[in-house]
């Protein structure tokens, strides 16, 4: 892929990014791309699928369980045992 390519803007504010260019980075027509303006030029790059959690209660909704709550001793128990595996099994 070449370092450096010129490409044309048009009248319309529109630019062709070059064929070598989207293969390498596999871009498809109809891909959704931010705009980021870095001060001195732009930045291009893939929109990402899911948007930016803003809390906690967005995460929490997905996560299902059912069953009794968990107290902070269960969740500390089931970390020491968790990292006493892991000791255990070289993973350090």
């Amino acid at each position: 892929m070449p370092s450096s390519t010129t490409i044309k803007l048009s009248s319309k504010g529109q630019v062709v990014i070059p064929k070598t260019i989207r293969k390498t980075l596999k871009w498809k027509p109809g891909l959704k791309l931010e705009v980021i303006y870095s001060g001195n030029g732009i930045i291009l790059r893939p929109k990402k699928s899911f948007p930016n959690i803003i809390n906690l209660k967005e995460v929490a909704g997905c996560l299902k369980y059912s069953g009794h709550a968990k107290t902070l001793r269960d969740m500390e128990d089931a970390m020491r045992k968790g990292a006493y595996k892991e000791k255990a099994n070289g993973s350090d």
